[in-house]
């Protein structure tokens, strides 16, 4: 399969905000209430992507991987980002990395975390009930540092900090 990586423009906000939360659905749809992915919590994402991509920081990153046309992934990186006023322990944050099921073991994934990160120092939360997020990022040289927070975002699931 060959797929190719590239900077999103603002038309590719809706597909990467759908692609969100069909890979949310993929990945936490067991660890998640009925309810969760309403009607707002989409639009939510569409506003969100949207911003992003409006808003553009020199300090982000975000790429998209793309096979045949349609984006099948995207990874997004910037700051680091402490708990609760503390200091973060590494300068940049990859703050999300999804590619569609569909497209697992593809390298796709590899080639987005690749193009944002490189292999210098960085710092991820990785849910606990996500053994294969987990492991590709200790393939990818990412420890576990013992900081566990609720998700923000979700929260009946538990992150775990990774840092290399």
């Amino acid at each position: 399969m060959s797929f190719t990586t590239r900077p999103p423009v603002l038309q590719d906000a809706a597909a990467i905000a759908d692609l969100h939360v069909s890979t949310w659905r993929e990945a936490y749809a067991h660890l998640l209430p009925d309810d969760f992915f309403s009607e707002e919590y989409v639009a939510g994402r569409h506003r969100m992507w949207n911003h992003v991509l409006t808003d553009a920081r020199e300090d982000m990153t975000v790429r998209i991987v793309e096979s045949d046309g349609a984006i099948i992934g995207f990874a997004w990186v910037g700051p680091g980002i402490g708990l609760d006023g503390e200091e973060p322990p590494r300068e940049r944050q990859l703050y999300a990395i999804y590619v569609s099921a569909a497209h697992y073991g593809t390298g796709a994934g590899q080639a987005l975390l690749d193009e944002t990160l490189g292999d210098g120092p960085a710092m991820l939360w990785v849910a606990k009930e996500n053994p294969r997020a987990s492991a590709f990022y200790l393939r990818n040289g990412f420890r576990f540092d013992g900081v566990e927070q609720i998700d923000p975002y979700a929260p009946l699931i538990t992150d775990a900090r990774m840092v290399r």
